[in-house]
């Protein structure tokens, strides 16, 4: 399935997200939970900054969606989000039975920056979406966001070779 306009629209939002959550102090990733009727049932962004490194946004909107929606209502929904879903939150998507994906930066992006800043990569796989949970329905990355995600993830991650001993 292509990247509509409408899908464009819930992204922007997710960028958003990313943004409050780098404003923060946390990793710039933010995602929304969209029924099948466009509304959108939940939005958070990135917690990681207290210490627990799974306070994920895509982790909380499978908590959520758990204990708030029908198993129906969970595979009619879609997931928008800035970043692609590490593992983790690729697990904890395909367990609840959410349905399609939406992601504005791919992980191969992100790495690929990260190695051209000479940041250190994450401490599990960078794994695709598809390859945790191949059942899935994923679109991304979407270009139009390209620019915004990596200013975002630069801000972040780019300056961590400038605090290094």
């Amino acid at each position: 399935m292509a990247i509509s306009d409408d899908d464009l629209g819930y992204l922007s939002r997710c960028v958003e997200l990313a943004q409050a959550a780098l404003a923060a102090g946390d990793e710039p990733f933010g995602s929304i939970l969209v029924d099948a009727d466009g509304r959108i049932r939940y939005e958070d962004r990135n917690r990681v900054s207290g210490g627990d490194r799974t306070q994920h946004p895509e982790f909380a909107i499978a908590r959520w969606a758990a204990q708030q929606l029908s198993p129906p209502d969970r595979a009619r929904a879609t997931v928008y989000t800035s970043g692609e879903h590490c593992p983790m939150c690729a697990a904890a998507h395909a367990w609840v039975g959410l349905g399609r994906i939406v992601y504005a930066a791919s992980t191969a992006q992100l790495n690929g920056w990260l190695a051209e800043w000479g940041a250190a990569p994450g401490p599990v796989a960078p794994l695709p979406i598809t390859e945790v949970a191949p059942e899935l329905i994923v679109d991304g990355p979407a270009a139009e966001f390209t620019d915004a995600m990596k200013a975002l993830y630069r801000q972040k991650f780019g300056d961590q070779q400038k605090s290094r001993p």
